[in-house]
């Protein structure tokens, strides 16, 4: 079983993402679309009210270096 995903596992649901949405083109993806397609994920288990533009930020930053390493 999956461990649930809360807001300050950022790196953890930037990977889900990555793995949910491979071909997504980040350049192209909004904050909101972060925001909903986090909250889609089937282990994601916090409050929509904690999330914040820092946090979704966070998210957007881990995930693009994830697709594009050094």
């Amino acid at each position: 079983m999956e461990q649930s995903l809360h807001w300050d596992a950022v790196y953890e649901i930037a990977l889900a993402l990555k793995d949910r949405y491979p071909h997504e083109t980040l350049e192209t993806v909004s904050l909101a679309q972060i925001l909903e397609w986090t909250l889609a994920l089937p282990n994601f288990n916090d409050d929509v009210e904690l999330a914040n533009d820092d946090i979704l930020l966070a998210i957007y930053q881990e995930w693009y270096e994830e697709i594009n390493p050094l």
